[in-house]
């Protein structure tokens, strides 16, 4: 591990884990929480942006409470490193921010960054109001579009901010604090070669032409009727249509309500990245991401990639009161929901396989589903 060697340079202090900075009020600034590998590095290039009022460096992602950096370095945790900004949206607005912190990292990278391999250290947002999300969602869209990574696709993963823990104190501040040691470091990382040779032959407004198209267009898909603009090519086909292409189980799922046997559809088992969508309108439904093996038979996740996508209903079929799980615009019949789940959400979104089409990772950019990229 890299950082090993810097460490001989300095005291290797304890200190006990906390929730991000209590002295800066961030019922008044805004924040968002971003990974881009080293944290010390993601720290320096992120302060000294005017309007930044602090950035923390700590770990985000993963479900351990306080967990320390040896614990997340070991890659045990599913924490990534992180930092979190807190700024003044009133001097940077978000699209600079967000472009900022991008134009540090190699986007492309899915099983590290730069020098420093694992899921731990890979490229995420993670964001605190939809209109993050939203402009996130865009940028990275268009990055998978461009021809300026050389085709390759773009791995950062898009979440809602979940709680962030301080990392210990002497990984704050760290290249003020031991600036011969961090300049060592960052330089042998190839950090600054791939900014040079990538970012520094992008236009300046790459990406930030792409959050005023959406502010002129109002295309900050924040409402149900901003979708219902974005997604009307989903749509479901007609019952004659329906008739000819579905298996008899696939229809009487979808149109009946009915029920596969459990243990019987392939995508229960089914581990392979990429995104589930309605087989009737093709409408995205669920990410591999959120996906876990529940036991129950059924391919369950623990959220839907949106909740615009997806329509409950109260069920009494059974004679008992169920939540039945639909999607928006095929109206297909899809399984249940049950308060049952794994953290965070607490929730088992038990679906049947008949009625979903899984798109491979790798096949959505061609498909259609470059903007959700980020949620796989």
């Amino acid at each position: 591990m890299h950082k090993i060697i810097v460490f001989l340079f300095i005291y290797l202090s304890s200190s006990v884990m906390s929730f991000a900075n209590t002295n800066i009020q961030d019922s008044y600034y805004d924040t968002v929480i971003f990974s881009g590998g080293c944290f010390w590095c993601t720290e320096a290039d992120l302060e000294k942006l005017t309007g930044v009022v602090d950035v923390a460096a700590g770990f985000a992602g993963g479900t351990k409470v306080n967990p320390t950096y040896e614990e997340v370095s070991s890659g045990s945790t599913s924490h990534r490193e992180a930092v979190k900004v807190t700024y003044d949206s009133s001097i940077i607005p978000f699209s600079k921010l967000l472009d900022a912190f991008l134009r540090t990292i190699d986007p492309t990278d899915a099983t590290g960054s730069f020098v420093d391999r694992g899921e731990h250290y890979t490229a995420a947002i993670f964001t605190t109001t939809e209109e993050q999300a939203a402009l996130a969602q865009a940028f990275i869209a268009k990055m998978s579009k461009s021809s300026y990574f050389d085709n390759k696709l773009i791995a950062i993963q898009l979440s809602p901010a979940t709680t962030f823990y301080n990392a210990e104190d002497y990984h704050q501040d760290y290249a003020k604090k031991n600036s011969f040691q961090y300049s060592f470091y960052r330089f042998r990382s190839g950090r600054d070669q791939y900014i040079k040779k990538v970012w520094d032959n992008i236009p300046a407004d790459f990406l930030l032409s792409e959050a005023d198209k959406m502010q002129d267009s109002n295309k900050i898909y924040t409402t149900n009727t901003e979708f219902e603009r974005q997604f009307a090519k989903y749509k479901k086909p007609s019952d004659k249509e329906l008739k000819e292409t579905l298996t008899p189980l696939q229809y009487k799922v979808t149109q009946h309500e009915g029920t596969e046997k459990p243990f019987s559809h392939e995508y229960d088992k089914n581990q392979e990245r990429g995104i589930y969508v309605d087989i009737l309108s093709g409408e995205p439904l669920f990410s591999s991401r959120d996906k876990y093996d529940s036991g129950t038979g059924w391919p369950s996740f623990s959220r839907p990639i949106a909740e615009h996508f997806i329509v409950e209903k109260n069920d009494y079929s059974l004679f008992v009161k169920r939540t039945e799980v639909r999607s928006r615009y095929g109206d297909a019949h899809l399984g249940h929901v049950f308060p049952d789940g794994p953290e965070p959400t607490g929730l088992r979104y038990c679906m049947n396989g008949a009625a979903l089409k899984f798109i491979p990772y790798g096949e959505m950019m061609e498909l259609g589903y470059a903007d959700f990229l980020a949620h796989v």
